[in-house]
């Protein structure tokens, strides 16, 4: 049943379960957020979020706010503003002031909303967090918890999303950090080096090894593509530069995978400009392999294919290809080479 609120003197429509913050966006009223993702759980701890609402004392935290019929918002009233504001100078108190060299740079969703409310970087005096900086042997996540903002997307990715549970909450008050099971390495917590906590957090806590150094988020062309790795589908962006892959980033709007991608998909990329990647067919002359144009080696192929139809051909089918693909590979094998000799690697 739609529910009627008006936000920012304008009526409008809201579907029963909405929060405010899912509210405002669908109707294309922005809010800052560093906590909340679409696809975690809400929890209203950066407070970036906050909204007036009518008949309500204090601000409240959009992201956790049911909508209610009759709900009266105001999303930018000087009050809101002051407290977003108040919010970010606190952040910047311990974090570290080197934007300029930072990973993250460009596409960091702290310094977006910096920008936004024009948050000057103060002198900060008092007491200061000092991790070591890629503190943890994890050969694919960068870790600088000197710029956590203590958003626990990166924990609730891990659990929501990969259902690995390694991240989790250490100690309390000022002494409160992320830290990988109990206190111990991300592979000695179960990790699968899938990347998801890097892909979700907003700052440049956690990063991306394989890529670092290799150039801003605005220098990169975003490509599209189908990882090659199995069936299931997944697809991501392949971040180019100088014609040149240079990361995997997720993609959002991915419809079988989402933002999640295994270690293979996000860092097995390497090979697209290996040195030692075959970019010519090979045929043997000679007893040795030799490189032909593509036209040479598939005559060669059909010849043999034609040598060898009926019951001295078989099909061994795979579980890295999709289902379409394999359907294929069978009807090839029975329709056209005239055999029944159809294996797959998943059947025992």
């Amino acid at each position: 049943m739609p529910i009627s609120m008006t936000i920012n003197g304008k009526a409008i429509q809201a579907k029963e379960g909405m929060s405010v913050l899912d509210a405002c966006w669908a109707n294309g009223v922005s809010i800052p957020t560093l906590c909340h993702h679409p696809d975690l759980t809400p929890m209203g701890a950066c407070r970036l979020c906050v909204v007036e609402v009518e008949k309500m004392r204090g601000l409240v935290a959009s992201c956790t706010l049911p909508v209610s019929e009759g709900m009266v918002v105001h999303t930018e009233t000087p009050k809101v503003v002051e407290e977003r504001k108040f919010v970010l100078e606190m952040l910047l108190s311990d974090h570290p002031n080197d934007c300029m060299t930072c990973e993250a740079d460009g596409n960091c969703e702290l310094q977006n909303a910096v920008y936004q409310y024009q948050v000057p970087w103060k002198p900060h005096k008092g007491k200061t967090h000092s991790y070591p900086v890629d503190g943890d042997p994890n050969p694919f996540v960068f870790t600088d918890f000197n710029k956590c903002i203590l958003c626990t997307r990166c924990v609730r990715a891990c659990a929501e999303i990969q259902g690995r549970n390694v991240w989790g909450v250490a100690n309390r008050g000022f002494r409160d950090k992320i830290v990988a099971g109990a206190d111990v390495t991300m592979l000695e917590a179960g990790c699968e080096s899938c990347g998801a906590c890097a892909a979700y957090c907003p700052t440049g806590a956690l990063t991306d090894k394989s890529s670092r150094g290799s150039g801003r988020a605005y220098q990169m062309k975003k490509v599209t593509t189908t990882c090659v790795y199995c069936g299931v589908g997944c697809q991501f962006d392949l971040n180019v530069k100088g014609g040149k892959v240079v990361k995997i980033s997720s993609n959002a709007k991915a419809a079988v995978n989402g933002m999640a991608l295994c270690v293979k998909g996000r860092y097995g990329y390497n090979f697209i400009h290996h040195k030692d990647r075959l970019t010519k067919p090979l045929i043997k002359k000679d007893g040795a392999f030799v490189e032909s144009t593509w036209d040479e080696a598939l005559t060669l192929v059909a010849q043999k294919f034609a040598e060898a139809k009926g019951d001295s051909f078989a099909v061994l089918a795979s579980a890295k290809a999709t289902n379409e693909e394999n359907y294929l590979i069978q009807k090839f094998a029975r329709a056209v080479m005239g055999t029944n000799s159809v294996d797959h690697c998943a059947r025992l």
